[in-house]
């Protein structure tokens, strides 16, 4: 049964993906406002999660909702899996996501997050990807739009901490708006690169807004690192029962 309901998923979220993002592609090439496209993709979000709860029994809870600032602001989230790809999208208003460039290229969804405002970094450039990050994450925001950053720069299993980058913290400071860090365990349910998928609640954490104004952007690096790592432990208690957290091998990732 979970093979089927896998595989009808697959289906199912294909044919929703390429629906959503051609007309991201077509309004594009009809020279419609980037936001208008960007609404129109993003109609993808609600779709997915009914496919995600429907065909797979992947549901959500939310913990700390009212924590979610009025204005725009840099979300700072655990990645484990694609499921937050529209999770995220689905609990907060309008976002931007930090990308690698190469995900431009992927036919119909690299496609589609070409056609609307995005912040595409090039992994090669090495310390200059942080200017990418901080460059186009304050234009993003200035058009209203909030950022999503996964600061280990890669899906990383429940129970595993990978190394977290600052760009997240660079660039709230820089664009004067808070850091809203979150933890969640989509791992758990929907694991990296994995075709089987199982049923279950996903339970994501948002934690009070860090404010950036008089303080460095290291502290506000470390308060969001320090919060998600241990509301991970509090909430998911049976990925830490040795006490220790895997730490996951460095990746060439930049944000």
């Amino acid at each position: 049964m979970i093979f089927v309901r896998s595989l009808v998923f697959l289906i199912a979220a294909s044919l929703i993906t390429i629906w959503h993002t051609s007309k991201g592609v077509v309004g594009a090439a009809f020279g419609v406002n980037p936001m208008t496209r960007h609404r129109w993709v993003t109609r993808w979000v609600p779709a997915m999660a009914w496919a995600s709860r429907t065909l797979l029994g992947i549901r959500y809870r939310v913990e700390g909702r009212e924590n979610i600032p009025a204005g725009p602001a840099v979300i700072v989230s655990k990645h484990q899996s694609a499921w937050e790809t529209f999770g995220l999208q689905a609990i907060f208003p309008p976002l931007s996501f930090v990308l690698k460039r190469e995900l431009l290229w992927i036919p119909f969804l690299g496609w589609g997050l070409a056609s609307i405002p995005k912040i595409a970094i090039d992994r090669a450039a090495g310390k200059d990807a942080l200017a990418q990050v901080v460059e186009q994450g304050r234009e993003r925001l200035k058009e209203g739009l909030w950022v999503a950053i996964f600061p280990e720069g890669t899906r990383v299993a429940p129970g595993v901490r990978g190394r977290y980058r600052p760009g997240a913290a660079f660039l709230a400071k820089r664009a004067g708006v808070p850091v809203v860090p979150v933890a969640h365990n989509a791992g758990e349910f929907w694991r990296r690169n994995a075709f089987l998928k199982y049923p279950g609640e996903v339970v994501v954490s948002i934690g009070p807004p860090i404010e950036t104004k008089g303080i460095r952007a290291e502290e506000i690096h470390r308060r969001a690192r320090d919060w998600i790592e241990n509301e991970m432990t509090r909430l998911f208690p049976h990925h830490f029962q040795n006490g220790e957290v895997e730490q996951a091998g460095d990746e060439k990732e930049t944000t």
